[in-house]
């Protein structure tokens, strides 16, 4: 069985942006903080994990999706992406393909749906991956062959981390979204059901399909204020269900069609590592650079 490290990259773009002074600018003047910053933990993470498979996934809309067409509220709650983030995303995609990732962006489909696809071809053909993000709702895709790190924290979960983290398993996790919302993405949820009710809901139904199909048994369960969740599960059953269609990543992308040996890792191209590195002036950081076949 191989093991592919599968990168969410918007968090990581998204840390650089904010965390790195302003100052730092391409020979033109351009900003490239982003870019530098991701670039920077890209070389950290092949150098400590030393990757034989490696892709990462883009959003190429940062708040937007296939999915605002079902909801168009989804995401509409944050604040535009700074322009200088925007202005960036290529770099970065260009800058992981000539460090020899595979790269993977779409029009429609999220970074996290990207990954989900990933996955499924992979455990299909008896591999596995390590799902690198601070995303929790990326948990649902770990199993057995399947874990994810959180890499600036160093956080692993394998499914038993998952169940202790949030109190449920990871295939329950878009159950327990669907129940408990999620602010980031603005999910709405069942109003008034938090994350401990959610987990103890689904600790004694198993699925949201099963608490509403036991809805009556409820009032009289052991699961604390039962009656009062009752009350709110038959006031927001439809948008429990479309909740859990929100969040839940997609496991057929078109556009995702690479196999084992198309996200081999074989190091960096050297001639495309010093025309784009020349361009942005990224001078110092090239000596990380592994070289092909390292």
């Amino acid at each position: 069985m191989a093991t592919a490290y599968l990168i969410d990259a918007s968090p990581y773009i998204f840390r650089a942006h904010f965390s790195l002074p302003g100052s730092i600018k391409t020979p033109d003047g351009r900003p490239i903080a982003a870019s530098y910053g991701f670039t920077s933990f890209l070389l950290k993470l092949i150098a400590d994990e030393k990757p034989t498979h490696l892709a990462v996934a883009f959003d190429r809309h940062l708040n937007s999706s296939f999915r605002n067409e079902t909801y168009p509220a989804y995401k509409e709650q944050r604040d535009p992406p700074p322009p200088a983030i925007e202005a960036q995303i290529d770099d970065c995609l260009a800058i992981a393909a000539a460090i020899g990732a595979a790269t993977f962006i779409d029009d429609r489909y999220e970074a996290d749906d990207l990954i989900g696809a990933l996955c499924t071809r992979l455990e299909k053909a008896g591999h596995g991956a390590v799902i690198v993000t601070s995303d929790k709702d990326l948990a649902q895709l770990v199993t057995g062959r399947t874990t994810l790190l959180d890499f600036g924290k160093g956080l692993r979960l394998d499914a038993a981390a998952v169940l202790e983290k949030f109190g449920v398993r990871p295939d329950q996790m878009t159950d327990y979204l669907g129940l408990a919302g999620d602010t980031v993405d603005n999910i709405p949820g069942v109003k008034g059901i938090g994350p401990k009710s959610a987990a103890e809901l689904l600790q004694a139904y198993g699925s949201l399909e099963g608490i509403y199909e036991r809805l009556d048994e409820i009032p009289w369960s052991k699961v604390r204020g039962a009656k009062s969740l009752h009350a709110k599960l038959v006031a927001s059953r439809e948008i429990a269900f479309l909740s859990k269609q929100l969040a839940t990543v997609a496991h057929e992308v078109p556009g995702v069609k690479a196999d084992l040996k198309a996200l081999e890792y074989q190091g960096a191209d050297p001639a495309k590592v010093e025309k784009l590195f020349g361009r942005l002036g990224f001078n110092k950081i090239r000596e990380r650079v592994p070289a092909a076949g390292a």
